[in-house]
């Protein structure tokens, strides 16, 4: 099975069962953006995940082995295209250039690792509407020669 077979068997039993990212993330012990980005193809689980993620789901043995394969990372292109996707691709070609300066600035000649990584999603309260507040916590990476 395809992991993206399995991510859409995921989604369906997800919603199926009434069960919210947040749920599932704390049922496995795993950070909830992991956790969705596993579940959706983009990172390979344990055995010892996959096994539990597919019992809390009800999913049979054939999704937990594709949750375990290595996967090939990336987004479709019309994925890309999805306005709350699209925001965050509008946002670092606004910023993107701002933050690097930045990064090198405070760092040095580098880069921010996407592989020793860390991401989380919140909900803070203001008076004009509620803001999301998405923190990418990347290792600083040096270039070195």
């Amino acid at each position: 099975m395809s992991k993206s077979e399995a991510a859409d068997l995921v989604l369906a039993a997800r919603k199926r069962k009434g069960l919210s990212w947040a749920g599932i993330a704390e049922a496995l012990g795993t950070p909830l953006v992991w956790t969705t980005a596993a579940l959706l193809g983009q990172h390979p689980m344990t055995g010892e995940q996959a096994a539990k993620a597919c019992a809390l789901l009800g999913l049979d043995e054939a999704v937990a082995e594709s949750l375990q394969l290595q996967p090939s990372r990336g987004t479709d292109p019309a994925i890309m295209a999805d306005p709350t996707i699209y925001r965050f691709t509008e946002a670092l070609s606004v910023y993107g250039p701002a933050l690097k300066e930045l990064i090198h600035e405070e760092f040095g000649d580098g880069i921010m690792s996407a592989i020793n990584f860390r991401v989380d999603i919140a909900r803070r309260p203001d008076p004009d509407g509620d803001r999301v507040v998405v923190t990418f916590d990347g290792k600083f990476l040096d270039y070195r020669w």
